[in-house]
């Protein structure tokens, strides 16, 4: 889901030092103690890259690196006589993850409820049916992966679009890996112009950042909704002349939505406007808002346990599979991406361990002062085609470089869509691999880099130019 998904980081490193018991911070860059933690975090983040060929849930190698990483902090710092330094800031570090974990954990169950009400299912059942040319299921396709990932996570976007195209596409390899690739690219940029599409927005949305000339809030990210256009159109438009013509055949199954499945619809929407207005108006944390549409969630679903089902499940021809099955919400609870969530447990503990060793502001100070906010904000969305965007949002958080809203904004943006330069940049590409296995691959994405490198260039200069006045 929510590709995910938003993190808060530590505070910035003098604040950082301050908030400890006693004030005192080691500098531990050139010890023995921050060389292992750093040597630690690069062999469990290889194993969270290997994902796909070991096997391993990228969550454990973090996790246990995380708990090596702080233990050798708290080791260090009770060696000399200050644990409540490292104690401190290891508290501050699991109350922002704790804000991040619940926020999501709404998100997921939202988004498994409606899954559960058959939302998706509807909706993928009525494109296949509609008979489509492949040209216009290809437009569609991503017009919907585009504005549907704002909400969703791209993730979950990108495997729903994924499906109807390979129901209709039969056997026509070319047309599943241009099709393939224009989903990632137009969920990752939808995501990048809401708080709610992808986790590196929520992340900044959440931070409650101060920049040099103004606050950033829930509407300043939708200064990025003609750049985030930008960064899909570009690409898509150079794909679509080698989209082969032809038209597949109709027909699927009828797939209805269960009972009050528009209504969640309603309420997650209802969520949503409750976390901005905690948010915006209330100045409280917008968790806070999400665990309270939660809760309407939660009554909802009493009135359909207690209502009751009027039959069983529906099975693929329309038969009814037997007794009806009350509904209960906490299995859409239990269905959320656990996995996920504690991989983001590791990496923010991991960051910000490393933060606190020192090494973020050694980093903070090459990129953002050696070579300027524009082009270290832009060889962010670069690295994070490489390497996962929420560890590389997390570290310029962490970091808190002094920046416009506009050079906010940039980074916020190539840390969203920079992931789409490569299949394995992003969780939606990863999935839709698995998905598509031998027709969208790693080095059939590599082939139209250069026309999503493009529309990623293009966007960075339409925000640049657009945006102007924010910088």
């Amino acid at each position: 889901m929510m590709r995910y998904l938003p993190l808060l980081a530590l505070s910035t490193f003098p604040s950082l030092a301050l908030a400890a018991g006693d004030g005192q911070r080691l500098d531990l860059t050139g010890h023995w103690v921050g060389i292992a933690a750093l040597v630690l975090f690069v062999l469990s983040y290889l194993l969270v890259m290997a994902e796909e060929f070991i096997h391993l849930r990228k969550s454990k190698p973090v996790m246990l690196a995380a708990g090596l990483i702080w233990g050798l902090i708290g080791w260090i710092y009770v060696q000399n006589g200050i644990p409540h330094s490292a104690e401190a800031a290891v508290r501050h570090t699991l109350l922002e993850y704790a804000e991040l974990m619940l926020f999501l954990l709404v998100a997921m169950t939202y988004i498994n409820a409606m899954e559960e009400r058959q939302v998706f299912d509807a909706l993928r059942s009525w494109l296949i049916r509609k008979g489509f040319s492949l040209k216009v299921l290809f437009w569609i396709t991503g017009l919907l992966a585009f504005f549907i990932s704002p909400v969703a996570d791209n993730l979950t976007t990108a495997l729903l679009m994924a499906a109807v195209v390979l129901a209709v596409a039969g056997n026509n390899g070319k047309f599943v890996l241009l099709a393939c690739i224009n989903i990632v690219v137009a969920a990752n940029a939808g995501g990048a112009f809401s708080p709610f599409g992808d986790i590196t927005t929520l992340m900044v949305w959440q931070k409650n950042i101060q920049a040099s000339n103004g606050a950033i809030d829930f509407w300043t990210f939708f200064m990025l909704f003609i750049p985030s256009v930008v960064n899909w159109l570009v690409p898509a438009i150079a794909m679509s002349f080698a989209v082969p013509g032809g038209k597949p055949a109709g027909g699927g199954v009828l797939v209805g939505m269960k009972r009050g499945a528009l209504v969640i619809v309603a309420l997650f929407l209802l969520t949503i406007a409750t976390a901005v207005g905690f948010h915006n108006f209330l100045h409280l944390p917008p968790v806070i808002g999400m665990l309270t549409g939660l809760g309407y969630l939660k009554f909802f679903a009493y009135f359909l346990k207690r209502t009751g089902e009027s039959h069983g499940p529906i099975g693929e021809e329309g038969e009814d599979l037997g007794s009806p099955v009350a509904y209960d919400i906490f299995r859409s609870v239990a269905r959320a991406e656990w996995d996920t969530l504690f991989f983001f447990y590791g990496v923010v503990l991991c960051v910000g361990g490393l933060g606190f060793i020192g090494y973020l502001a050694l980093l903070s100070e090459s990129l953002y002062v050696g070579w300027g906010a524009t082009y270290a904000n832009v060889m962010i969305g670069v690295l994070s085609a490489v390497v996962d965007n929420i560890p590389v949002m997390f570290a310029v958080l962490t970091m808190m470089p002094d920046m416009s809203v506009g050079q906010w904004m940039l980074v916020t943006m190539t840390a969203g869509v920079g992931g789409s330069l490569l299949s394995i940049g992003s969780a939606a590409g990863v999935a839709l691999m698995g998905q598509a296995r031998g027709a969208y691959t790693f080095f059939g994405h590599l082939k139209w880099t250069p026309a999503i490198a493009a529309g990623y260039g293009a966007s960075i200069l339409v925000h640049m130019w657009l945006n102007g006045a924010a910088f």
